[in-house]
């Protein structure tokens, strides 16, 4: 790679492009070591240095140390950072002691043995670890994975030999706690849990995982065994409560980063303002896809190795094709170097894309998160990141990826048309002078934790002393539960008697119905699978699906039977599905009042109904169509915060009567796009409506609200930092260049009133009033 000085002229235009709105250098970082510990086993020291690695680094110890002393302890530090090889030393050296045990006991007990859970929220990332096991050459080790992909036949001989186990939090929930009889002898064996990629657990998912692992726990006891779990997890806000939070216990908590790493410069680029109208007649910007295509294009062509992040599956697909084409006109032999890499893809599909990305054979690829999780590529050079990913942490473990082997790196934000990235852009410090988010996720949502109580009671009946693991909430949900008959109360606890799966309630990363099957109708192939909320958004009929770089359109959605039917085709456009929503108070729980405003969080009831879609060219963003839809109506029963003021505190502070519904519309959009500044959120968690006299309120009102049954956190994390929220909703809009409104500040893709009526100005005068009375107060 080049010197820094010379990295942004490989992204195109020449040393200053007029996209280019700020660099930020992170500088190199020198290594800081300290001699292995003198607990870890010889063996285990040869086999390291069998690797390469003749030290650890500081944190690595620190890490190890407290986990071989039976503390709980998440290791919170950056990308490359190492952080596998501290929990690999103590759980590898329990397993590898256990084992010579036995080897030179014969008729010891094999129950006195050590074994080792690995976690991981993605199969590719324990895929990834199972290798890194598979290179230390230990002849004690039976390493192996037990998710989804896993044979059949090689489950029993797993479950009964492998000491050290990698698997998912779907399959523990699914295939490993229900048939925990089945395990008993592994489970008394358990001496460490390794929770990797701690921080992705967030939001319902994380709810899901927080108590997914006390269920773990109280199977660990019920064996006889208390084991140390270790977290490892990207920066993130206060990672020691979150990890708590997440395991229901005290943690010790690790986070300065010894580990050495190249020189990053990093681009924050924003995409020019086109001649094409948006809705309502506004400018429209070139899109992160196509423009990070471009970029991605360049790059590969100078040889330069290369990741593209994008959040949706659809990006990452057509980032690749696009990408591709422009490569064919440059050198024909590019275009087969470049891929696309997402979750839904078959195992064999993701196992071939991370062996051609390791060896070199790719040169670019275009990926979901699912490359972010930790993944161990290095010799990678550049590091695109197209649209904010939603959460500092996640930006920074994806820029992270280039520059592993020590050589400089280059990473470029490219922003999207949303408010967050327009705000990001224009405030860099934003991005590098404040702290990360807190991971947000909620153990106590009753819609998550009720289906979790009827699976522990599954496993086994919840007796009196289980409380104390689940939430306080739970003896009035167990109630809840025995008067809707999932329930049977006795003297001895709570049991489940009926003859279905209790598993089966639980869907750990989807609410509202299982997943939808894409099938391509004139062959009856499965494609890949999409979660249901999602359907009506994203397959609906006429919506664009598009799997390994080939566009399908869908021909019909059958809830009924949880399929899509798509068909191949070359549309060059892409949806967005439309929804107009209604919210009723149900219950205010918390309240703050700044003088004449005033600011509650509570539940509420959602009404959402997905209406239209529109078709929008993929390079340009022109809307080149709408059509309707008609879809069920869909209710949701979820936590919001909202905003209330009177008529005369609006008209004193600037604010004309006409403008109220377009400021508060247009202030409710910017507020929903930069809720991710606070929470960790993404904009499609959450949902909004604003009114200029709200049924409940009976006053002007913006709402914004969790997108999941009984919330996911983020409304109540926009309630505790709604000071510092709405300042960068104000901040995002006035520094959009856009005379009255567009994407980039006030303008929402998935508006169903057409994004009107909005009020650009009026939005700007309407927070500042919200932030004067605030200040007051």
């Amino acid at each position: 790679m080049p010197t820094n000085d010379s990295l942004i002229s490989l992204l195109g235009g020449g040393e200053n492009p007029p996209q280019l709105q700020h660099v930020h250098r992170i500088p190199a970082r020198q290594a800081v070591t300290e001699p292995w510990p003198e607990w870890v086993h010889p063996d285990l020291l040869n086999a390291y240095a069998n690797l390469g690695i003749a030290e650890p680094w500081r944190h690595q110890v620190s890490g190890a140390n407290a986990a071989h002393h039976n503390e709980h302890t998440i290791i919170a530090t950056g990308t490359a950072s190492g952080k596998s090889l501290a929990y690999q030393l103590p759980a590898l050296d329990a397993v590898h002691r256990a084992a010579l045990e036995l080897a030179a006991n014969p008729g010891r007990l094999e129950d006195d043995g050590a074994v080792a859970l690995y976690l991981a929220p993605t199969k590719a990332l324990a895929a990834d670890q199972l290798a890194a096991l598979v290179s230390l050459h230990l002849p004690t080790l039976r390493a192996a994975t037990y998710d989804g992909d896993t044979a059949p036949g090689d489950r029993r001989w797993i479950r009964d030999h492998s000491n050290f186990i990698l698997c998912n939090p779907d399959m523990l929930h699914f295939g490993v706690l229900p048939n925990h009889t089945w395990w008993a002898r592994f489970f008394r064996r358990l001496r460490y849990v390794i929770i990797d990629e701690a921080h992705s657990y967030r939001g319902v998912f994380g709810s899901h995982v927080a108590v997914l692992l006390r269920r773990l726990r109280r199977i660990c006891a019920h064996y006889g065994a208390s084991p140390v779990f270790i977290g490892a997890s990207a920066t993130s806000s206060d990672p020691g409560s979150s990890f708590a939070r997440l395991i229901g216990a005290p943690v010790t908590t690790i986070t300065e980063d010894f580990s050495p790493h190249g020189a990053t410069t990093v681009a924050l680029w924003e995409p020019e303002l086109t001649d094409f109208k948006g809705e309502n007649g506004a400018k429209s910007r070139r899109t992160a896809i196509a423009e990070t295509s471009d970029l991605m294009a360049n790059l590969v062509s100078s040889h330069v190795r290369t990741i593209a992040f994008i959040k949706s599956r659809r990006g990452a697909e057509t980032i690749s094709s696009v990408t591709k084409r422009l490569l064919d006109d440059v050198d024909p032999s590019l275009p087969p170097r470049v891929a696309a890499y997402r979750s839904g893809y078959l195992p064999e599909e993701r196992r071939e894309l991370e062996k051609a990305l390791r060896s070199g054979q790719l040169l670019g690829v275009s990926s979901t998160s699912a490359l972010e999780l930790g993944i161990d590529i290095s010799g990678l050079d550049a590091v695109l990141v197209a649209g904010w990913p939603g959460t500092r942490a996640s930006f920074f473990q994806q820029i992270g990826r280039a520059g592993r082997a020590g050589q400089n790196a280059l990473a470029a934000f490219v922003a999207s048309d949303d408010p967050l990235d327009t705000f990001l852009v224009h405030h860099p410090e934003a991005i590098f002078d404040r702290a990360v988010e807190a991971t947000v996720f909620d153990p106590s949502n009753p819609y998550v934790l009720g289906p979790h109580l009827c699976a522990a009671a599954a496993e086994l009946p919840i007796t009196h002393q289980d409380l104390a693991i689940f939430d306080e909430s739970t003896p009035a949900l167990l109630d809840q539960l025995v008067a809707q008959g999932y329930l049977r109360k006795r003297p001895a606890g709570w049991f489940w008697t009926h003859p279905q799966s209790a598993a089966a309630m639980v869907n750990l990363r989807e609410d509202g119905g299982g997943p939808i099957n894409i099938i391509e109708a004139d062959t009856g192939a499965l494609l890949g699978t999409m979660g249901s909320p999602q359907s009506h958004y994203q397959a609906h009929t006429g919506a664009v699906y598009v799997h390994q770089g080939t566009s399908y359109v869908v021909l019909e959605l059958n809830e009924a039977e949880h399929c899509a039917l798509v068909r191949r085709g070359t549309p060059d456009f892409y949806t967005t599905a439309r929804d107009v929503t209604q919210i009723e108070v149900l219950e205010s729980l918390k309240h703050e009042r700044w003088g004449p405003v005033e600011m509650h969080f509570g539940a509420v009831q959602v009404r959402t109904q997905v209406v239209s879609f529109q078709r929008k060219a993929i390079i340009s963003n022109e809307v080149l169509g709408e059509e309707p839809l008609e879809l069920e109506a869909r209710d949701l029963f979820t936590k919001a915060v909202w905003f209330t003021m009177d008529n005369a505190t609006l008209l004193a502070g600037g604010l004309v009567e006409p403008q109220f519904p377009g400021a508060l519309h247009a202030a409710e959009h910017a507020a929903i796009g930069l809720l991710p500044l606070v929470a960790s959120s993404d904009r499609w968690d959450v949902g909004g409506v604003s009114t200029a006299i709200h049924t409940d309120t009976g006053q002007p009102t913006i709402f914004v609200y969790d997108g999941h049954p009984g919330g996911a956190g983020f409304a109540e994390r926009g309630f505790d930092m709604a000071r510092v929220w709405l300042k960068a909703t104000m901040d995002a809009i006035a520094s959009c260049e856009c005379r009255s409104g567009c994407p980039s500040c006030v303008q929402s893709p998935k508006c169903g009133n057409k994004n009107n009526p909005l009020d650009k100005a009026g939005a700007v005068l309407l927070l500042q009033i919200l932030l004067k009375h605030a200040r007051n107060h």
